[in-house]
């Protein structure tokens, strides 16, 4: 059994349907060919919805202040946290350098016991004889040791016995305490190598740099972390403005779109004339979709900037709640360069590696000095039946002892070592006061270069908003000439195409203008001040 017959065909179709098929084979040629000769424009009466990742009415809306953003950027900006640390990493080097001169306290004890075989003893009279002579001792050694930061190294010790022996006749005798040596104080102290630095000093003084040239780094992030937060927030105004203002265009050019369909239906209008308002306002509609988009990826950018936990705004839209505005600034070009030399912070670190080259210089120049050392010391010696006996006689000093002496190291190759170190020293040094050389030319050339773009951007505001009232009479002034017939839609919608492009112009020159001041700040190094931002470094 078969579904299908393969070889019988089906008929379903009478003859009566096949003029009627004809017909509309005919009307669907004639259709094709009217549509080939002349081309089909679709009315555009209403926007597409545009379509986001996240639907617009289930996006939160946080309205931000310039001010507050900083202040957020101050709290999580990851770039500033993260350079937090290294002044307090540098601070605990520091601190960990000056353990050097801390004193150590060592206390050794220990127990001795010797039993020699064989001892010959001689006893009373001419009587001899083979004995073992036991002996014990306890032993007791405090010591006090360090370095003073003149390089002076000094040691405080002393050694307490306490001896018992065994006689022949096999009892022990008395417990014999003995201070050899006792109590003393030994001191050593370089009198040219070594004497007005040494390795331990160098490093303190190096870290003392490394930790301002930290500080002037955390300043450096935190000032440019600032000037990033102010140029997205003027950048994210522009976006929004961008929107207004084609949003504005696509709004005109719909309202012209349906003034000519009335024109065109009563035939004051030709149909083409009528596809070129529509042709706007579609490009009009492009536009403002497009200026959404750069909307949310600035968004994005501010968002960074201020937030340690990206995944916390994804589902917010920014709003500013501030206006572009331009505020006239007093511009003074020696000011603003003497401003940058003093206060920027590359300029502060590169003198910090100036001021550490210097000390590292110091150093190599003593090192090629011969080695001398003075050392000397002082103590007494007791020994009594008992420790307190032993101490009496210590205090008494009836047993003293003392030492001096001198130490003398002279390379005999001439310390080839320590002279080219110390002439490496003296290139780098040279070639760090040229680095500072050229550090404040490049800041005194950019400062030079923002001191003449906020002049120029300020003056592109002002041109830029003359464009704009122009660009608003001309639409105004043709738009009634066209109610009153007198001019076209082609025209109309040339200015108003005009009149966007000088919004946005206007708007992207004010958002220049205030990054321009920002980038001028930054460079001056008085950014920190501009915003009242006060940086306290334990």
């Amino acid at each position: 059994m078969r579904l299908f017959d393969e070889f019988i065909g089906i008929k379903q179709t009478s003859r009566l349907m096949i003029p009627k098929q004809m017909l509309v084979v005919l009307l669907a040629g004639w259709v094709t060919l009217n549509a080939l000769a002349e081309p089909v424009y679709p009315v555009l009466t209403s926007p597409p919805p545009v379509k986001s990742a996240q639907p617009m009415e289930a996006r939160k809306t946080k309205v931000l202040t310039l001010d507050e953003c900083i202040k957020l950027a101050l709290e999580h900006n990851l770039d500033i946290r993260i350079q937090q640390y290294n002044p307090l990493i540098n601070q605990y080097n520091l601190n960990l350098s000056y353990g050097v001169y801390e004193p150590s306290l060592n206390f050794t004890a220990s127990h001795l016991y010797e039993d020699p075989a064989g001892t010959v003893v001689l006893n009373t009279g001419t009587n001899t004889g083979i004995g073992s002579g036991v002996f014990e001792q306890n032993t007791y050694r405090p010591e006090i040791k360090g370095i003073l930061p003149t390089g002076m190294t000094y040691d405080m010790t002393g050694s307490w016995d306490r001896n018992t022996d065994k006689q022949f006749n096999g009892t022990f005798g008395p417990p014999l305490w003995e201070a050899t040596p006792g109590p003393g104080l030994t001191l050593t102290q370089p009198l040219l190598k070594n004497l007005w630095i040494d390795s331990n000093r160098l490093q303190i003084k190096l870290n003392k740099a490394t930790l301002k040239i930290s500080e002037a780094a955390l300043r450096l992030q935190i000032m440019t972390s600032v000037t990033a937060v102010k140029s997205a927030y003027y950048n994210l105004l522009y976006t929004r403005g961008n929107i207004d203002a084609n949003a504005t265009a696509y709004k005109l050019a719909e309202q012209l779109v349906t003034e000519n369909l009335k024109r065109v239906e009563v035939g004051a209008l030709a149909p083409l004339d009528e596809k070129q308002s529509e042709s706007q306002a579609a490009a009009s509609l492009a536009a403002m979709q497009l200026a959404e988009q750069q909307s949310l990826v600035q968004e994005n950018t501010l968002k960074n900037l201020l937030t340690d936990n990206f995944s916390e705004w994804a589902d917010v839209s920014l709003l500013p709640a501030e206006q572009l505005i331009a505020v006239p600034q007093s511009l003074d070009l020696q000011e603003s360069w003497r401003r940058a030399v003093t206060q920027r912070p590359e300029m502060i670190e590169a003198k910090l590696n100036i001021e550490k080259q210097n000390v590292t210089l110091k150093y190599d120049f003593n090192q090629i000095f011969p080695e001398l050392d003075v050392t000397g010391s002082y103590g007494r010696n007791a020994t009594d039946s008992t420790f307190s006996d032993t101490l009496d006689d210590i205090s008494h000093g009836d047993h003293p002892y003392y030492s001096y002496g001198a130490f003398v190291s002279i390379p005999l190759g001439g310390n080839v070592t320590g002279r080219n170190q110390y002439k490496s020293g003296k290139a780098t040094l040279k070639q760090l006061l040229l680095t500072l050389k050229q550090t404040e030319q490049n800041i005194v050339v950019a400062v030079d270069n923002d001191v003449g773009n906020v002049r120029s951007t300020y003056q592109q505001v002002q041109a830029t908003r003359d464009a704009r009232v122009y660009a608003e009479d001309a639409l105004a002034a043709e738009q009634k000439k066209l109610e009153n017939g007198k001019s076209t839609s082609f025209i109309v919608l040339q200015l108003i195409s005009n009149l966007t492009t000088a919004k946005v112009a206007e708007i992207q020159a004010l958002a220049n203008y205030n990054v321009a001041v920002a980038q001028l700040s930054l460079d001056e190094g008085s950014t920190l001040e501009a915003n009242h931002i006060d940086l306290k470094l334990k």
